[in-house]
């Protein structure tokens, strides 16, 4: 059994086909999905699906490219709600930092400043946090440190393969393996795969995006976890059932799922 621990089911790509791309996902082993919160405008969607299907839960939270819609969300709302089980994804993103250098430090100030709002509110009402870094591992583990957010722990998200982010498995994060483990330029995430404790580990696919090989270039779904376990696999030497129930009881440990 999977549980994809990052899969954006509230996208528009996937209405569609909804019921269908479940099956499939079902078919291949998946019991469980958490949609992250990035724009406040697909929540209600998430929700819905929440309410509809017993497996899928959701969390609420800013992306750093959306956080000027951070005053529009209704954090007390939503975080009571049963179903939602983390705060995030948040965190901080220098990739597409523009213009001068006062106005790059200004951006990151603003990320800043909505990272340290969402830690301290996963501390208020204890729940983990779904963390996105892009290009600011350094930053963003101070910010974690510095905000004490071993308090409720949580999982970086498409785990970078920072050398200098395994530090924080001693602060209660786990790590998400997606889809990039697959990929042939992904020579730091492999190398770095076996030093990740086992118990700190998760699977997710980041759908729609990020899709696996061997299926690069198409709309990511839930079913292709499976070539992600398959790869985790072959690089930790262990069956995939093994990974399977490892990553499925870190998952229901982390999120506090049923």
């Amino acid at each position: 059994m999977i549980i994809d621990t990052h899969i954006h089911l509230d996208d528009e790509r996937y209405r569609e086909d909804f019921d269908l791309m479940l099956q499939r996902a079902y078919q291949e082993g998946v019991e469980a999905f958490i949609i992250p919160g990035a724009h406040p405008g697909t929540l209600d969607r998430a929700v819905e699906l929440s309410e509809q299907y017993e497996n899928i839960y959701f969390a609420v939270g800013v992306h750093p490219y959306d956080m000027e819609h951070v005053e529009m969300l209704e954090w007390e709302k939503y975080a009571a709600h049963p179903k939602c089980v983390a705060i995030g994804e948040c965190g901080l993103d220098y990739f597409r930092l523009e213009g001068s250098e006062e106005e790059k430090n200004e951006e990151k100030k603003r990320q800043d400043d909505v990272f340290r709002q969402q830690i301290r509110f996963a501390k208020r009402i204890k729940k983990p946090l779904i963390v996105h870094i892009r290009d600011a591992s350094h930053d963003a583990k101070m910010v974690l440190i510095e905000e004490g957010a071993d308090a409720v722990g949580g999982v970086l998200h498409c785990y970078n393969a920072d050398d200098e982010l395994l530090a924080l498995a001693n602060y209660g994060f786990y790590f998400g393996i997606g889809g990039v483990v697959t990929f042939q330029n992904a020579k730091k995430l492999v190398n770095i795969l076996p030093r990740i404790p086992l118990d700190k580990l998760l699977i997710e696919t980041d759908g729609p995006y990020l899709t696996p090989h061997p299926h690069r270039g198409t709309r990511n779904e839930p079913a292709y976890t499976r070539f992600i376990a398959n790869k985790m696999g072959e690089l930790l030497g262990m069956d995939v059932a093994q990974i399977e129930s490892l990553t499925s009881v870190n998952a229901k440990h982390l999120f506090r799922l049923r």
